[in-house]
């Protein structure tokens, strides 16, 4: 029998992370999942645990990772990734993105591993160009309160692209637009999660300013698929991922409000320090490089997102 490919991710009881075990456990590879569970939930990756193939680490990425075998691969997804939670943990958001990347990418050099870094169309800030390509350099105030993330990712990589030059490490570098989809975390504080488990239970949606701001929302099957096809990819530098349909918060927050059959009026509430006015990808690169495009339509992945919220909403008021 050959041996089977092994693959490190790190935050892979995140959001994204979870999916992304899912995803390489049923395509037969063996999966480390290393998280401090900061923002990570156990629930995420609970299904997995008796998997013969998988192993949960409860590990901070930011002190030494030692890991005994070979790996073939290190998804490096460890960060807060909500603004609650980098405004609530802003030093750790910056050692995630320093330290934590520099003790990833010591284990892909060591393990002579492909390395991909999760970054974000943060790095963008408050875009100046509209759609967003990743050749653009950014608008981002670093030492506004969003910048602890901002400035983290924009470290990140160029830290993963200093490896790939001095170490010659095979590095990608996925740029993800905003993602949404089950598991996301009830109280995560973006517009998806906030309006839907404000829909099912009857509140207010809260839209921040007066909602003309825009957002971009890919489902997360779609993402995963895309990150799966840069990892095997020979490019190095960074890949915008997101779905280009572009819609206002106002606009999402009735889409929500549809899906969901409430009847929940909408409240506006003054908008946060240096929030992104416009965010939409171009993926032009994507479709070239990667033959990528999402196809999970926004009324289809509210729903299934929706039903996941519903059941995990019952599940906490039974208890």
């Amino acid at each position: 029998m050959p041996k089977k490919r092994r693959v490190v991710i790190t935050g892979g009881a995140g959001f994204i992370g979870s999916h992304l075990c899912d995803f390489f456990l049923e395509r037969g590879f063996q999966v480390v999942c290393i998280d401090n569970l900061l923002t990570g939930a156990p629930d995420n990756v609970a299904h997995l645990l008796k998997e013969p193939d998988f192993t949960f680490l409860d590990m901070d990425v930011t002190g030494f990772i030692h890991l005994a075998g070979p790996v073939d691969a290190i998804l490096h997804f460890a960060s807060p990734a909500s603004p609650i939670d980098y405004l609530e943990h802003p030093i750790q958001t910056l050692k995630v993105g320093s330290l934590g990347t520099h003790k990833a990418l010591g284990l892909a050099r060591e393990k002579h591993a492909t390395f991909l870094l999760a970054s974000t169309s943060e790095v963008y800030g408050d875009p100046l160009v509209h759609p967003q390509k990743e050749d653009y350099w950014g608008n981002v105030n670093p030492i506004g309160p969003r910048g602890v993330y901002d400035e983290a990712k924009r470290f990140a990589e160029a830290l993963t692209m200093a490896y790939h030059r001095s170490h010659r490490l095979d590095t990608k570098i996925v740029r993800i637009f905003n993602t949404y989809g089950p598991r996301m975390r009830i109280s995560d504080g973006r517009a998806i999660p906030s309006f839907l488990s404000q829909a099912l239970q009857g509140k207010p949606l809260t839209v921040y300013g007066d909602g003309s701001q825009t957002r971009s929302f890919c489902f997360v099957s779609d993402l995963v698929a895309g990150i799966s096809r840069l990892l095997q990819s020979r490019y190095h530098l960074p890949v915008n991922l997101g779905n280009p349909q572009e819609m206002t918060i106002l606009e999402m927050a009735r889409e929500v409000g549809k899906v969901t059959r409430s009847g929940s009026r909408i409240l506006f509430r003054p908008l946060p320090v240096d929030d992104p006015k416009v965010r939409q990808p171009s993926i032009a690169l994507a479709r070239k490089l990667l033959r990528w495009d999402p196809k999970v339509g926004l009324r289809q992945g509210l729903k299934e997102t929706a039903k996941d919220f519903r059941k995990r909403l019952a599940e906490l008021r039974s208890r």
